[in-house]
């Protein structure tokens, strides 16, 4: 699953958005968005953000674990079909990067993965599109397990027109 970890990582990294990893980022969400999930997976993320009040226009998984959410792949998306991006994306950098070029370049996008990407040299080519970050330290990813994930976390904030500094909000 993570660096540090014994357990065997699952397929795609489908690891289902807990509300303890979505709550951080609800302060930094214009309740009046429609927003675009495009690694749905089995739509634990929207239904968490939904009691919040917010909208998913669209949502969408390579193999979506739900009837409701549409197959495509992420890279196969030509415009968002709302006001930006939110989702839990695989954390394979040969997927993560790519991924954060694709979506960003449609729409402003929020994405959750490990708080050590931004202290690594590979962030370097993207940084210039984070706007925001926030912190949510670890993460429970397997329910009913005893303890927590080994890597910290944060939400991302990427946009393509983002000039400036980057705005961090630790816990």
């Amino acid at each position: 699953m993570g660096k540090r970890s014994d357990f065997e990582r699952k397929e795609r990294d489908f690891y289902p958005t807990p509300a303890s990893a979505v709550k951080p980022l609800l302060p930094f969400l214009d309740i009046h968005k429609y927003y675009c999930e495009p690694c749905a997976g089995d739509g634990a993320l929207i239904d968490h953000l939904y009691s919040a009040g917010h909208d998913c226009s669209a949502a969408y998984d390579i193999e979506p674990q739900k009837g409701w959410i549409k197959q495509k792949d992420v890279f196969d998306l030509e415009f968002c079909e709302g006001d930006l991006f939110i989702t839990n994306p695989p954390w394979d950098r040969k997927i993560l990067h790519p991924l954060i070029t694709r979506l960003s370049n449609l729409a402003p996008t929020w994405l959750l993965f490990d708080a050590d990407w931004m202290h690594t040299k590979q962030a370097k080519a993207y940084l210039h599109r984070c706007e925001m970050i926030v912190s949510i330290g670890r993460v429970k990813w397997i329910p009913n397990s005893s303890s927590v994930g080994k890597d910290n976390c944060c939400w991302y904030y990427f946009d393509k027109n983002h000039t400036g500094e980057i705005k961090f909000y630790g816990r």
